[in-house]
């Protein structure tokens, strides 16, 4: 995993570019709109995003591929259909080209997400 050592989301993102900053500049658009309540912060080197101390969602350029990180097994679970089709580790979704970023599925996990208050599993 590429680490950064910003400080800060906004110099986490002041240090991408091209494509790959258009792409995450949209994730964060995402995140910021539907995870309200919840705090932005660096957290493991990438941009990421606490509610009650806990992280819950975080973004990355990787090498090879953006990722998106869903922390919440519980969501996983209720998009296990959806999420079948994309290349998925354990808790990480990758996009190998910005472009193929499904910001459909993205908004819907953030907002499954911020609906499901409570400790993670």
């Amino acid at each position: 995993m590429v680490h950064s050592e910003a400080g800060d989301v906004d110099g986490y993102m002041s240090g991408l570019s091209g494509e790959r900053a258009a792409a995450l500049t949209e994730v964060r658009r995402l995140c910021l709109e539907e995870l309200t309540g919840f705090d932005e912060v660096m957290a493991y080197g990438m941009p990421a995003y606490e509610r009650d101390g806990v992280c819950e969602i975080a973004f990355a350029a990787q090498k090879q591929y953006l990722s998106f990180y869903l922390m919440r097994g519980d969501v996983r679970e209720a998009f296990e259909e959806r999420l079948a089709g994309q290349d998925m580790g354990k808790g990480c979704l990758r996009f190998r080209k910005p472009e193929s970023i499904d910001h459909a599925l993205l908004r819907d996990l953030l907002r499954a997400t911020a609906a499901r208050p409570g400790e993670s599993r």
